[in-house]
């Protein structure tokens, strides 16, 4: 893997993870500042990238055999939606509602 491949790869795991901590309402990653969010978002956007690609290519039939491509930008943000969800939900069943610092 290239230089420049990793860098596209990181920033399409960080967009999608944005997207999904801004569309999921109180997630349990939202007390979290600095570089702890960024990490987060961008590690919760690259396991959503491969959600969103399991999901339209495996199941479905869509796309191509890229994980990370900026053309499945789509289906990886649905699936960091999907993951930023069931996180949220797990982290908050198990820490009993109490907010991740």
């Amino acid at each position: 893997m290239h230089i420049g491949s990793l860098i596209a790869v990181l920033l399409l795991g960080f967009v999608c993870g944005a997207i999904g901590r801004a569309l999921v309402p109180n997630d349990a990653f939202e007390a979290m500042s600095g570089w702890k969010s960024w990490a987060v978002s961008t590690v919760l956007g690259l396991v959503g990238a491969l959600v969103g690609y399991w999901i339209f290519t495996g199941l479905l039939g869509i796309g191509d055999s890229d994980k990370f491509d900026w053309g499945g930008i789509i289906g990886a943000a649905i699936g960091a939606v999907l993951v930023v969800a069931v996180a949220s939900w797990g982290l908050k069943k198990v820490a009993g509602g109490r907010r991740l610092t």
